[in-house]
């Protein structure tokens, strides 16, 4: 099964491709303000690197926080849309070892979840309107 694992916290964003449990393909880049222009096209290309396509991915690891609310609404907005499409499993883990307890939960059959929801780490701040 091809697994995607994608973290969006930070301004540098981090994505992989998983044959089951083995990597196949990893990048980062600075993405920054540029995350929502930029994430589609990077995904693009690592499927096309290893010959794959959009509906090759069977599962997706997203790192769901904390972190910045931005990067992760756009990351996590993305996965949610693109594991719809795609009918494929999703987990959202936080912690140093994200990928590994992800990819496990979904080897192990105890993926269950049909979206994420990102965990900021704190209240939302949201600018009440001025009229």
């Amino acid at each position: 099964m091809i697994i995607l694992t994608l973290r969006t916290d930070k301004p540098g964003a981090e994505l992989g491709l998983y044959q089951d449990s083995k990597q196949i393909s990893y990048i980062t880049w600075e993405a920054h303000r540029q995350l929502a222009e930029t994430l589609h096209s990077k995904i693009k290309l690592q499927l096309d690197s290893e010959k794959l396509a959009w509906n090759d991915i069977g599962a997706i690891v997203v790192y769901a926080g904390p972190g910045s609310f931005t990067g992760l609404r756009i990351g996590i907005s993305t996965v949610n849309a693109l594991a719809f499409a795609n009918n494929a499993l999703i987990v959202g883990e936080t912690g140093d070892d994200w990928i590994k307890n992800g990819i496990d939960k979904i080897l192990s059959g105890n993926a269950h979840g049909s979206y994420v929801v990102p965990e900021y780490g704190s209240d939302v701040h949201i600018t009440v309107p001025k009229k």
